[in-house]
């Protein structure tokens, strides 16, 4: 198996310090942690070494919920996650994959996040950079 990276970027106008709170706090991950067209009926999350995370997220009007879970492996506010990721999904075999969130401050209160998903199969690759990219996108109007 072939293992790629996606790295995505986005700046926000927000300070690392409020970005890091938009990743790490469950109510906050339940406004935004969907692409447009979704929402989050629920959102566990414990943003610390070892702790574990379980969003929902389901398509609008009706869909039936799909998860995505996983556990913190690094926690440094207001400038660092590190955690595994993989799909709540028994027809797939899954493994777990790892997202780095890396908050850079630009200046003028200007942070950018630089999003690595490692250990992707490559044809999971383009799914995954897509899906990033609308969540960083509803984000971005929910963080303003």
């Amino acid at each position: 198996m072939n293992d790629a990276a996606v790295v995505v970027r986005r700046t926000f106008r927000a300070s690392k310090e409020r970005l890091f709170r938009a990743w790490s706090d469950p109510q906050e991950l339940m406004q935004w942690f969907s692409p447009d067209g979704f929402e989050n009926p629920s959102v566990e999350a414990e943003a610390r070494p070892g702790g574990r995370f379980r969003i929902a997220m389901r398509k609008l009007p009706d869909g039936n919920p799909f998860y995505a879970t996983g556990e913190y492996r690094v926690v440094e506010p207001p400038s660092r996650l590190v955690f595994t990721w993989t799909w709540e999904d028994p027809s797939e075999n899954v493994r777990d994959t790892v997202v780095t969130i890396d908050l850079l401050d630009r200046g003028e209160e200007n942070t950018e996040v630089v999003l690595t998903h490692e250990l992707l199969p490559v044809e999971k690759r383009e799914p995954h950079t897509q899906g990033w990219n609308a969540i960083l996108a509803k984000l971005a109007t929910t963080i303003q």
